[in-house]
This record gives structure tokens, C-alpha cells and sequence, in this order.
């Protein structure tokens, strides 16, 4: 393959402004993941410790293989949201590495309102359990919850996707031979009982894990019967008597040692045999990813220079390189396996799509996993291209997006608006895992267009009325619809009600494809599948 020619020069003003602007951003980004990762306040976190129980991150450490990575989910879940009081959403989520298998882990933080769930909780706890299953992940749940925080509970229990959901996945994904296996670490009442009791092996700690529908409190007033923790619920009950547990562990230590001996006995899991070379490093340095995205983007830059800082030895084979220049296709490795890229050069014209749709089915064809950077506008428009038939051309991009049935994985580096955002494997198409990164934007549109048009019909009301505005009143009514839409489309609100799998710092983007790529091989990849792609 031929290696790309990087254009940038290191030296310019708008690379050092980009630069500067990124690392500023970087930095918020890093503030804010550590800030969550504390948990919940310092009596909380007293009270755990108290109780002789481990913090969640010192109980995932234990679990998983010394020095192998954690690719970590949603961690700022609903952040600037509660007040803050929920950070993480209570719950930390990730794919690891266990007796050098790869498991989804969900594990409550119980330092954070005792490990409830508010709705996010809920999401991000489904989230996982989707993923693992896509991708045939083993679950260990580290539970530690007091159930639904019952404050929201309007937004957590009767839904489709609310709280039963999770029962739901795990009878599927114990039908589906993906074992389910429970560390019961604390508190597991009411609903969340169910869920070491849909489990097909659960550990309980002596003393302070218990599992019961019903708590102590709630049993005094249904029936009258004055009954402790532990009597109702503890280990000793659940091993010794119910059999709802199959593991007593003495403590957090030896319940992971058993956990890991669980994982160890599971039996070996073959993966897709997807041919793998020795990975190599960029020819470029990925720091300078930095100082390629504006600082303002409106401005245009070339995603061949990010692609060169991402791919193995910056290598590149371009896929109709000519024709349909707002989409840059083609094929490369990434941690030494084969990606085909489709990457954003502009506006999505009718060429740009029907090159699209021509590579995402050969990828399919193929089985070759794909790869979508986003920084899209939208689909063109205006009458010339409406004739044209943008619309019925997008489709096909669409179309085959949808039913390609290799693992996709999408990054957001720029903006995300409108059906671009559809065409490149967006949320609702189901990519394995979706980034962004922390200056990217993603909304129905730009915050400028989206004030100028919601502008212009407030004005034609007015003037139907007889009103004709000042250009004074006519900002007045833009400006704070352009604050909505800048505050709304930001990658901290999408983040926070998990549109996305996480922000993440650009120099991670290639060592998390390599992760997200390699835990997908451990389901198969089917052959493609099309319907009808309208000519």
C-alpha cells in the first residue's frame, strides 16, 4: 500500500491555534473523568470502608489480568446532570481481560447514592449488556445496589428498555451460551435481586453481600416478621438454604479469586479469523492529530492527514481516489488488522454517496470491519441536486450502511448533523462502539442554521401580524436559540445521555480501535445481506 503524504507544516499559526485549542480541550476532558472517577462523597466513601469492603476501581483491578488494558464505557454519564450527584451514572461499565478472555464487566459504585439506578444508570447498564452481546462478551456483574433510586423511578420502571430490560438480556444471553455470572458485594434488593438470580453462577460474600426481594423494613410492615440482613438475605442463607448463590466468599479478595476461576473454567472461546499482521506505528507522529482540527469547524481540513496519524506505518489504499471527492475511502490496518475507512471531505453529493455505498458493500463482501470518521454536514441540497436525485443516492449509502454486516465502528471528530450523521453509521445504525471526540458536535444542525431558521419563521409570524421586528428585536430572538443549540449538540450532553460510548482523548483513538476491533472477533461475522437499493 501506498504511504500518504502528509501535508501539514508543524510551524504554521493555524496548526499551533488548533493545537493550543485541542490541548484545552483535552485537559477539561481529563479534569472531568478524574473528578467522576473519585465516586461519591468522602462520607460515603468512610461508610464502604467501614463495612470492610473494597472501592469499585480496587475490586476491577483485582479481576482483571495484570497490565492489560480496560476499555471503559459512558464514563461521564449523566454529567452535568442531578446536580452532578450521580456521577458515572453510579455504575462503571468496560471490556476487559480475565484468564486472557475478553469479559463485559458492570459494577455498581456504591460510594454514589448506594449504587442506585436513576435512568441513565438503566442505559448505560443495557448499553453494556448490548454490546456483550453483539459481541459474545462473557458478563461479571460486581453487584453492590440498592435498586431504583426511587426519587426517578418514573423514568426507570415500566418501560421497554427500563429496568426489566436487564433480566430480559441476561435469559437471552444465557440461552445465547454468553455466561452471565454475578459477584453479589453488597446490597441486592427488591428488582435487583433478579439479577444474580438470572445468572447462570453467582458469588456472595460473607457479611455484607445479601440478596432479597423484600428488605428487612419492607417485611416488618407486609408481614410483621422482624428479621435481619443477614437472616433474610446473607450468604449463609443463599448458600446454605435457597440455593439462589453457588460460590460463599469470604471476603471482596477471595470473591474475586473465585470469579476469576469461574472465567478460567469457562472453556475456550474461539475467535473470527480475521488475518492479522504485526501491527506498526504511524509514520506520523499521532500527537500532531492535535493541531489538524480547527478550532472553528466550519473550516475544511483533509481526514487523510488524520487517517495517516491512526493506520499502521500511515499506509493507505484509496478506493476511487478521483471521483466523489467529499468522501475519502479505502483500505489500512489499524493495530495490525484489515479496516476499510470511509471518512468525510465535505458535503455528501450524489457521487460522494454512491462511492460510499460501493465500498461499505465490499467491505461487506469481504468481511472486512469498518471504519467511519465523522465530520459531516449533511446530505447536499437545493434544487439542481434534488433533480439529480440526492435523495434516492444517500439512500444507497444508507442502505448499505445499515446492512453491513461487519463490525463498524464510528469516530466523531468534527460535527455530526442531519442524515449525514445516518449515512456514517451513526447511533441509530449500530456501529460496535462510537466515540467522540471532546470538540466534536453532533445535532439535527448547525447552531447557526438552526437559529437562522427557527429566526426566519418567528419573523414571518410576526410580520403576518403586522409586526415588523428590529434588527435589534431579530437578535434577541436569535441569540439564545443559538445558546440552546450550542449547549444541546456538545459532546458533554451526548455523552451524558449516552449517545455515544465516551469522549475520548484523540491520541486514544487508535489504540481503542485495535481493543474494540479484537474484542469483536469473538463473534462471527455473517455473510452481507441487502435489500433494494433504489436505481
Amino acid at each position: 500500500m501506498f504511504k500518504l503524504e502528509s501535508k501539514i507544516s508543524v510551524n504554521s499559526a493555524d496548526y499551533k491555534e488548533n493545537k493550543a485549542a485541542m490541548q484545552e480541550a483535552v485537559g477539561v476532558l481529563k479534569e472531568r473523568l478524574a473528578s467522576v472517577k473519585k465516586g461519591g462523597p468522602d462520607y460515603m466513601h468512610k461508610k464502604h470502608k467501614d463495612r470492610g469492603k473494597f472501592f469499585v476501581r480496587e475490586r476491577l483491578r483485582l479481576l482483571l489480568d495484570p497490565d492489560t488494558p480496560f476499555l471503559e464505557l459512558n464514563a461521564l454519564a449523566a454529567w452535568d446532570m442531578y446536580d452532578n450527584r450521580h456521577p458515572s451514572a453510579a455504575i462503571i461499565t468496560g471490556i476487559g481481560v480475565v484468564h486472557n478472555r475478553e469479559v463485559m464487566v458492570i459494577a455498581h459504585d456504591a460510594t454514589v447514592k448506594g449504587g442506585t439506578y436513576v435512568p441513565e444508570t438503566i442505559r448505560k447498564h443495557i448499553r453494556a449488556q448490548e454490546i456483550a452481546m453483539e459481541n459474545r462478551l462473557p458478563c461479571i456483574y460486581l453487584v453492590d445496589s440498592g435498586g431504583i433510586f426511587l426519587p426517578l423511578q418514573v423514568g426507570t420502571f415500566p418501560d421497554r428498555f427500563h429496568f426489566g430490560r436487564i433480566f430480559f438480556n441476561q435469559a437471552h444471553m444465557s440461552a445465547e451460551n454468553i455466561p452471565q455470572i454475578s459477584v453479589v458485594m453488597g446490597f441486592c434488593t427488591a428488582g435487583g435481586a433478579y439479577q444474580p438470580a438470572m445468572s447462570d453462577e453467582v458469588v456472595i460474600v460473607k457479611g455484607v453481600g445479601t440478596i432479597y426481594i423484600g428488605g428487612p423494613p419492607l417485611v416488618k410492615v407486609a408481614t410483621g416478621e422482624v428479621v435481619s440482613e443477614e437472616d433474610l438475605g446473607g450468604a449463609d442463607v443463599h448458600c446454605r438454604i435457597s440455593g439462589v448463590a453457588d460460590h460463599y466468599a469470604l471476603n471482596d479478595e477471595h470473591a474475586i479469586e473465585i470469579t476469576r476461576n469461574i472465567v478460567e473454567n469457562l472453556g475456550e472461546q474461539l475467535k473470527y479469523p480475521l488475518a492479522r499482521k504485526e501491527p506498526e506505528e504511524p509514520a506520523y507522529d499521532p500527537s500532531e492529530l492535535y493541531g489538524i482540527i480547527p478550532k472553528d469547524l466550519k473550516k475544511t481540513f483533509d481526514m487523510r492527514e488524520i487517517i495517516a496519524r491512526i493506520v499502521d506505518r500511515s499506509e493507505f489504499h484509496e478506493f476511487k481516489e478521483l471521483y466523489g471527492l467529499t468522501i475519502v475511502c479505502g483500505f489500512a490496518r489499524i493495530m495490525g488488522y484489515p479496516v476499510g475507512i470511509l471518512a468525510n471531505n465535505g458535503v455528501l453529493f450524489s457521487e460522494s454517496s454512491q462511492k460510499g455505498a460501493h465500498f461499505v458493500t465490499m467491505c461487506a463482501i469481504r468481511k472486512i470491519p469498518l471504519l467511519f470518521i465523522q465530520n459531516i454536514t449533511g446530505f447536499i441540497v437545493g434544487k439542481r441536486y434534488e433533480h439529480q436525485g440526492i435523495a434516492k443516492d444517500g439512500a444507497k449509502l444508507v442502505h448499505a450502511v445499515a446492512n453491513a454486516q461487519v463490525p463498524k465502528f464510528t469516530v466523531i471528530i468534527g460535527g455530526s448533523y442531519g442524515a449525514g450523521n445516518y449515512g456514517m453509521c451513526g447511533r441509530a445504525y449500530d456501529p460496535r462502539l462510537l466515540w467522540m471526540w471532546p470538540t466534536a458536535r453532533i445535532c439535527v444542525m448547525g447552531g447557526e442554521q438552526a437559529a437562522g431558521v427557527l429566526t426566519d419563521i418567528k419573523v414571518r409570524a410576526l410580520t403576518k401580524k403586522g409586526t415588523k421586528p428590529t434588527a435589534q428585536q431579530i437578535e434577541e430572538i436569535r441569540r439564545p436559540i443559538l445558546a440552546k443549540y450550542e449547549n444541546e449538540s456538545s459532546a458533554y450532553f451526548s455523552t451524558a445521555r449516552l449517545w455515544d460510548d465516551g469522549i475520548v482523548d484523540p491520541l486514544d483513538t487508535r489504540q481503542l480501535l485495535g481493543l474494540a476491533i479484537a474484542m469483536s472477533l469473538n463473534a462471527p461475522i455473517p455473510d452481507h445481506k441487502f435489500g433494494v437499493f433504489r436505481m
